[in-house]
């Protein structure tokens, strides 16, 4: 038997011959003549090593046991097939298909969520979810590692189509009994007498809080802290080690509960956006291109409020 060499037009004609129980009408069914259905099964017979298919006692054709074994075996590539054909449509589509999407990790206490919403109104679409300091994702990104990703600073390299998907305050934060805590407003001279709790270098919230303090201190020294994560920073914050800069998106329950407060100085919050990124020199899957349009459409709804 040479199973490798049998073709889809041979089944095709032995599932014609089968069902239609002669030469003539099998041809008419596939828009074939009688000899090329008669050529096709011969072939099929030849590779297969055996006789497929067989007159009946009225004349018309009917498949061997062998046959029949054949005729089980089309009708599984004939599923498969179909089944394949379906996933490429979907595919195509954008119905189905995988995402990677980078988040920053500031952005971590919504991201979870945003991927199940995601899920809720594209379920076939599988969102694999990515969280990293602001130089991994961007690194990432350039790498052709993620799809799309969120940060709250494009950056410069590699090339990004940004799209602004939701406002992205940061605050300062202090323990409420704090003596800056009850100042309204709190000078600059006074924050700069502050001990701030930072996170790494390569951190978007780093960068910006050394602008503010640049800014604020015109060559005045100040002094930092770092901390590797927001979580770290949030605890120390509460345990009256310093004040912070900090995404005000990172410590809305701290908030509500009352064990952070927000200081109150001029030019606070800092308004920022979260930004949707794209590679500007990559094609979009249809399935990224419908993550993309779903994100963009939410308009921050995912987005912590206090």
């Amino acid at each position: 038997m040479r199973m490798d060499a049998i073709t889809l037009r041979q089944l095709r004609s032995l599932r014609a011959v089968a069902e239609t129980g002669s030469l003539t009408a099998a041809a008419a069914a596939l828009g074939l003549t009688p000899p090329a259905i008669h050529s096709q099964l011969r072939g099929l017979e030849d590779l297969a090593g055996c006789t497929l298919v067989e007159r009946g006692e009225h004349g018309a054709f009917g498949p061997t046991a062998e046959g029949r074994a054949m005729l089980m075996a089309e009708a599984e590539i004939a599923t498969a097939l179909s089944r394949a054909g379906r996933e490429i449509e979907a595919l195509r589509l954008g119905r189905s298909g995988t995402v990677v999407l980078g988040v920053v990790s500031t952005g971590k206490y919504f991201a979870p969520f945003l991927v199940a919403q995601l899920l809720r109104l594209l379920p076939d679409v599988e969102v694999t979810l990515r969280i990293g300091n602001r130089d991994a994702i961007i690194a990432a990104l350039a790498g052709n590692e993620l799809d799309l990703a969120i940060m709250g600073r494009p950056p410069r390299e590699p090339a990004v189509l940004a799209d602004p998907i939701g406002p992205h305050p940061h605050i300062i934060i202090a323990a409420p009994d704090h003596p800056l805590a009850r100042q309204d407003p709190v000078l600059p001279g006074d924050l700069l007498a502050e001990t701030f709790l930072s996170r790494e270098e390569g951190s978007g919230t780093r960068i910006l809080m050394t602008r503010l303090l640049d800014r604020l201190g015109e060559g005045t020294p100040w002094r930092a802290v770092e901390m590797g994560t927001n979580e770290t920073i949030k605890q120390a914050v509460i345990a009256g080690l310093g004040i912070a800069l900090i995404s005000q998106h990172t410590v809305t329950e701290e908030l509500r509960a009352g064990r952070l407060v927000a200081l109150q100085a001029i030019g606070l919050p800092i308004q920022r956006s979260w930004y949707l990124l794209r590679r500007s020199d990559r094609r979009l899957s249809p399935a990224t291109g419908r993550v993309q349009h779903e994100i963009v459409q939410l308009r921050g709804s995912f987005l912590p409020v206090i």
